[in-house]
């Protein structure tokens, strides 16, 4: 059961709000010592779904949806060379955008640093500072996009003495 804590409005400073209307009274509701452990001791999103209840799915959106078919492209660029060459710094990584990237998507970019790790070609796990660079293009440009993204990665690969630079897609609808 909550505990209800009362003011009286003559205890109020002079004028204050309350201190106007001597009959109002201001309550303070503190939590239960129960409820004052799971804020504390749970994590909010599991401390707001009660005992044993899962998730509700989210509604649909109302209404259509504005935008367009895109697709999105995410690049993920280490930084460690498997050659024991040195790091590739943001100086080089910034003009390899400039020079390769830029070129090929002057409408825009987003460059993101990072921290990963994979299992390299000789099975050891390297973890490396690192950059995703996302792409955004119509859907209907695809074919010449995805050669496009293949010569940035192998530019990359090559530059920079990488096994690899990931690639992830999806299809997304966007509006600008």
């Amino acid at each position: 059961m909550p505990l209800l804590f009362r003011t009286a409005a003559a205890s109020e400073p002079a004028g204050s709000p309350d201190s106007r209307h001597p009959r109002r009274r201001t309550a303070l509701v503190a939590a239960t010592a129960g409820l004052a452990v799971l804020a504390v001791g749970t994590p909010v999103a599991y401390a707001t779904l009660g005992s044993g209840a899962s998730p509700e799915p989210r509604p649909a959106v109302a209404g259509a949806v504005r935008g367009k078919d895109y697709i999105e492209t995410r690049l993920l660029f280490g930084t460690e060379r498997p050659d024991g060459g040195p790091e590739v710094t943001d100086r080089q990584f910034l003009a390899f955008i400039d020079e390769e990237v830029t070129p090929r998507f002057p409408n825009g970019l987003t460059i993101q640093d990072g921290r990963g790790q994979w299992r390299d070609s000789h099975g050891v796990i390297e973890r490396e500072r690192s950059y995703e660079l996302t792409l955004l293009y119509p859907a209907s440009e695809a074919r010449l996009r995805g050669r496009q993204i293949e010569r940035i990665r192998d530019a990359y690969e090559k530059e920079y003495a990488q096994d690899s630079v990931g690639r992830l897609e999806e299809r997304v609808t966007a509006d600008f």
